[in-house]
């Protein structure tokens, strides 16, 4: 490949990264080029540390960057000028489509190699888009998770990461200094030390707060697989999104067993926390078992998670046909043990939805709220009662 060949082919990569959800602009991919020209084309090992060193900014990009450079700078018939690097055109495999486990990079490698790389303008995206009118984003939010197409699937999730993640707060025993509040004691007995025994000014205080354990245990069961997936998506914004350093966020997912899946979302990319997820989980759209497993998280995780200052998740529709006596004892045992229990019902889509279920009566004594879980506007008002809180006695219909 000739030096003109090379800032076509570099800008392209750019856009591939941009498209798979790294902030690169223009300025990056100018700094790319006059470092190649600088550095000089002598092995793929040097080349690859030029775009890393000019690219990648944080560590957790890494390993999109990584996978990223094999997919994109492979040459398909001759390994011999990739050594070289000769770089020729980025150009597919006939009936080859790119695989990666990053779905924002397999969709970007699949919209960038459909020809050679050329200057110009990028093509306008054609895909339901967050960004689009507020009617658009108005009829996504109130769309089923389980039927919207690829598009608005991808859509919604974007309008979920955009979501203001905040978890409910606790008050400690600690004051910060304040302009209305009770009255400071100590901050005003060392102000009358100061003045010769003269009260100067009434300092105040308020309690200090911060965010409280927060724990979700999602089933993964065949009739909740749809509604989990997008859950799962809204939890790794909580667990690994931006601003997650100080939270305390611990999620669980069940179906014939009980997995801890909290290290698997910790990751920034959502979709490489997700197909974390995929592979530690054995029991994706099986069976399901509440009972044992809301009593295995009872005996093993529930202390251990924040006990009686956690606020709980639960999202499942109580399909069971467990003993509905060892549901209820579990239920009661997990109310008794964490600050508020929250239960999150697809089913609450219906508009008459009634609970008939045996184990949905089992299980609803013993909850602080029943909320729906079907559609973006229903996570938004799980983020407004995390916010709120809920009072004591409220019923769980409100």
């Amino acid at each position: 490949m000739t030096h003109g060949q090379l800032a076509p082919n570099v800008v392209h990569f750019v856009r591939v990264l941009r498209g798979a959800g790294l902030r690169l602009g223009t300025d990056r991919a100018l700094l790319t080029v006059e470092a190649l020209m600088h550095a000089g084309l002598t092995s793929r090992r040097e080349f690859r540390a030029v775009l890393e060193a000019c690219l990648v900014d944080r560590p957790e990009n890494l390993p999109l960057f990584d996978e990223a450079f094999a997919a994109f700078w492979r040459d398909p018939d001759s390994a011999g000028q990739l050594l070289r690097l000769r770089l020729p055109q980025v150009e597919p495999r006939a009936g080859l489509a790119p695989r990666s486990a990053n779905a924002r990079l397999a969709q970007a490698l699949a919209a960038g190699v459909s020809g050679p790389a050329t200057p110009g303008p990028e093509p306008e995206r054609q895909d339901l888009s967050a960004g689009l009118s507020w009617s658009d984003r108005e009829q996504l939010r109130k769309r089923d998770f389980e039927s919207m197409t690829a598009a608005e699937w991808h859509a919604a999730r974007r309008l979920i990461a955009a979501l203001g993640a905040q978890l409910p707060q606790l008050c400690t025993r600690r004051r910060r200094g304040a302009a209305r509040g009770v009255i400071a004691m100590s901050r005003a007995l060392r102000d009358m030390a100061r003045h010769a025994g003269e009260l100067t000014r009434i300092p105040r205080c308020l309690p200090r707060s911060r965010p409280g354990p927060l724990v979700l245990l999602i089933d993964i069961s065949g009739s909740m697989s749809r509604y989990s997936r997008m859950l799962l998506q809204f939890a790794q914004q909580l667990a690994g999104g931006e601003g997650a350093a100080g939270r305390r966020v611990q999620v669980f997912v069940f179906g014939t067993r009980l997995t801890c899946v909290t290290r698997s979302l910790a990751g920034r990319d959502p979709d490489l926390a997700l197909t974390a997820v995929s592979r530690a989980v054995e029991d994706w759209a099986g069976g399901t078992r509440i009972a044992q497993s809301l009593g295995e998280y009872n005996r093993r995780w529930l202390q251990r998670t924040g006990g009686l200052a956690a606020t709980v998740l639960l999202a499942t529709d109580g399909l069971d046909l467990a003993s509905f006596e060892m549901l209820a004892a579990e239920m009661r045992h997990l109310r008794l043990g964490c600050r508020r229990l929250l239960w999150l019902n697809p089913l609450l889509r219906y508009e008459h939805f009634e609970p008939r279920a045996r184990g949905i009566r089992a299980m609803l004594p013993h909850v602080d709220r029943l909320l729906p879980m079907h559609n973006v506007e229903s996570l938004e008002g799980l983020m407004r009662a995390l916010d709120l809180g809920v009072h004591a006695g409220a019923s769980p219909w409100r």
